[in-house]
């Protein structure tokens, strides 16, 4: 049996555990995505939901020998968390998926919650003799993608330093970790000499609290203008390998030193449109989003920042 995993098959491949319908799943999802609950957070409530998911597959396919083929958009390339490990053992428990939910103060489903609350929602556990026929590979992953964004960057002469594959957390709150890091790097030439590039991957969240059009590489950038305060020399990029950021066919955006300064002559307030989550808007209207349509991979999300005090503002 032939297994090709990618990111998305959380919800392309929804079967609800019995006794649980697909509005019960996606009630929770809806719930899940707006609280700002990591990646592996929300996987490990969507596994035990699932009869297909956290190891299931496997389960189902014994005694067949399996091949799993993964793309990994997730950190830490966790199988278990790749789609929700359909062929992976689950190291989680149903507690855990009833601690994630509390943490959240997440109104659940009545159903929801019986199932967590019995043996049937229980993953399939490492060791497990059932997963003994699959073998797994990943073939390609967020660092792969670093890694050919620097070649490129090196290939025009610029220094890179790849930050990490994994960076989790608030978008806005790694937005203005990296702005701070970049504003050391163009004032002190520390930890890093100029010119140079900064890379990183991984998935950041939100935290819904606004009425905008939302996403999480929008929401990185806004933030980060907005702490860089228009310094000149430091222009980002960020955006989301598939080419959609949230819920919008817009792969992300780029900033520039003038960015605050257009936003103003426009007549948008950046502070207010982060505090609405509208990043997509505010790129948007200043005509710089980055649109890319599907490229039919998923590698999570990327980020680029460059450093050159002595360039051209123009660039």
């Amino acid at each position: 049996m032939l297994c090709l995993i990618s990111g998305g098959g959380s919800a392309l491949l929804p079967l609800p555990l019995e006794g649980l319908t697909l509005a019960d799943k996606q009630q929770v999802n809806r719930a899940l995505l707006a609280s700002g609950a990591t990646i592996t957070e929300m996987n490990t409530v969507r596994r035990h939901l699932s009869a297909i998911k956290g190891g299931r597959l496997a389960a189902a396919a014994y005694p067949a020998r399996l091949l799993c083929l993964l793309i990994s958009d997730v950190p830490g390339d966790n199988p278990a968390d790749i789609a929700s490990g359909p062929t992976a053992g689950d190291t989680t428990t149903t507690a855990d998926a009833l601690a994630v939910l509390q943490r959240y103060d997440i109104d659940i489903p009545a159903a929801v919650r019986s199932a967590l609350s019995s043996a049937a929602a229980e993953t399939i556990k490492p060791g497990d003799p059932r997963l003994a026929q699959a073998e797994t590979r990943i073939i390609a992953a967020p660092l792969m993608a670093l890694q050919a964004a620097a070649e490129v960057a090196r290939s025009e002469g610029l220094p890179v330093h790849i930050l990490g594959d994994a960076i989790e957390g608030e978008a806005r709150d790694v937005g203005k970790v990296m702005a701070g890091l970049a504003l050391h790097t163009a004032a002190h030439y520390q930890p890093f000499k100029p010119p140079c590039v900064l890379l990183s991957g991984g998935e950041t969240t939100v935290t819904v609290r606004g009425q905008g059009r939302g996403g999480r590489n929008v929401e990185f950038l806004l933030a980060l203008a907005i702490a860089l305060g228009g310094r000149a020399g430091i222009w980002a990029l960020a955006g989301d390998t598939d080419g959609v950021d949230g819920l919008e066919d817009i792969a992300g955006a780029i900033a520039t030193p003038s960015t605050l300064e257009r936003a103003f002559r426009a007549g948008l307030h950046p502070r207010e449109a982060l505090a609405d989550n509208d990043g997509h808007g505010f790129f948007g209207v200043l005509g710089d989003a980055v649109l890319t349509g599907p490229t039919r991979t998923n590698v999570n999300d990327f980020r680029a920042i460059l450093i050159d005090p002595t360039a051209d503002n123009g660039l």
